[in-house]
């Protein structure tokens, strides 16, 4: 057999030695990304394109119906609001991406922000150890509903709204006859959302980010070139950085014209991306995935599949102990109201307008901060209004459904390209 020179056998004059010629030949420059960015688009793989054209649309009206929306003081204000409720929705999303659904986790929420209260003030127990005994707490919860899910066979639903319940209850009986505990002002707890960093410390921490997302993107560009998939070129890599870079100093001194960043926002991020790793650079990050595309087919290709959806469950109870904990710190108490009211619905909700699928294997950590980033959005921006609950209630209910019908319709175009 002939073989072109400067090929090997198996490869076509211009593809790289070892590259599956199944896989689309993507043009180098700006203008191959943008023609593999529209090929995308009509192939249904939406990303988190949705999301970020909505988020910009509601800061830019409520921006324009009230200046105060865009202030320093306000936008400080909402990068703490979303840490509680986003915590919890890190734990949504991973079982989430397994097909499977937690109905608990403004229950658990509640329930270990009561444990955290009644054995640090009622018995005196120091905090961190109150602490760590109340988000253990958050984790076991997790593992029972995950071994009656897994290893018992009960419908996720079932389960975890029986949780719900009975969660909720205890919490109720821990607080006792007074309802509510108040948290030292002081404490460890109250400091998560209410330390900030002055100075020139925000602009630090985004250079240090900056300079790893570089390092990272090129190291992994190099690794897939070297094996012969299509990687990212560097003028892509120099381009997103840049982007990212933009947005990061901006924030830096946006909120530095306030207070500085948050503690609890700095906490949040270091959460997102430390999952986010665990997500998509792990096996067992592949697993969860595998799972929700298909459990039979992830069986069969070896996962333990009783033992990733036991974890899941863990991580989102997880998740939940120290988003109740961040909501107490906001209050600075603990009352029969926690965990409860609209914060199961927002979190789902957070989940799927941030762009994680209902339908299982499509959504990352990043999805929590985006829907997070909406749903508080439009509250704050309806408190500002003056504008009451029930229109914030019917606005956020569009968009959950706007978003759930964009996540079916992306399904359905990629099932067409054949994708899915």
């Amino acid at each position: 057999m002939a073989v072109t020179p400067g090929t090997t056998p198996g490869t076509t004059p211009g593809t790289a030695t070892g590259t599956d010629p199944r896989l689309p030949a993507r043009e180098p420059g700006l203008a191959g990304y943008l023609a593999d960015f529209r090929r995308r688009m009509r192939g249904g793989e939406l990303g988190s394109v949705p999301v970020v054209v909505g988020l910009a649309i509601i800061w830019v009206t409520f921006g324009l119906l009230d200046s105060s929306f865009l202030s320093p003081r306000n936008l400080s204000n909402l990068s703490v609001d979303i840490v509680g409720m986003g915590m919890i929705t890190i734990g949504v999303v991973f079982v989430l991406l397994v097909g499977d659904i937690d109905l608990s986790v403004g229950s658990v929420s509640g329930l270990v922000a009561a444990v955290f209260a009644v054995m640090n003030v009622n018995h005196g127990v120091p905090e961190p150890l109150a602490v760590l005994v109340a988000v253990l707490a958050g984790t076991a919860t997790g593992a029972i509903h995950g071994f009656f899910v897994a290893r018992v066979g009960v419908p996720a639903f079932i389960v975890t709204l029986a949780g719900l319940l009975g969660w909720n209850g205890l919490m109720l009986y821990l607080l006792g006859s007074s309802g509510t505990i108040i948290l030292d002002d002081t404490g460890m707890v109250a400091d998560l959302t209410d330390d900030y960093y002055h100075g020139v410390t925000g602009y630090g921490i985004a250079a240090v980010g900056v300079l790893v997302l570089l390092l990272v993107s090129h190291r992994t560009s190099r690794r897939r070139a070297a094996a012969g998939v299509p990687a990212r070129p560097l003028a892509e890599i120099a381009v997103r950085t840049a982007v990212l870079a933009a947005a990061a100093f901006t924030a830096a001194a946006v909120l530095a014209e306030f207070q500085g960043p948050p503690l609890a926002l700095l906490i949040f991020l270091a959460v997102v991306v430390g999952l986010d790793f665990l997500l998509r650079r792990t096996s067992y990050g592949r697993n969860v995935f595998a799972l929700g595309g298909g459990v039979e087919a992830a069986r069969r290709a070896g996962i333990d599949v009783v033992r990733v959806r036991i974890s899941v469950f863990m991580v989102s109870g997880t998740m939940a102990a120290i988003g109740g904990l961040f909501l107490a710190s906001r209050l600075t108490s603990v009352s029969q109201e926690s965990g409860s009211g609209d914060l199961l619905v927002n979190v789902i909700a957070a989940a799927v307008i941030g762009g994680t699928s209902l339908f299982g294997g499509r959504g990352t950590t990043w999805s929590a901060l985006l829907g997070v980033l909406v749903i508080q959005s439009i509250a704050s921006g309806m408190a500002l209004l003056g504008i009451q609950v029930a229109v914030q209630f019917m606005i956020t209910g569009g968009v959950l459904l706007a978003a759930v019908v964009i996540d079916s319709l992306s399904r359905r175009l990629q099932k067409a390209h054949g994708r899915a």
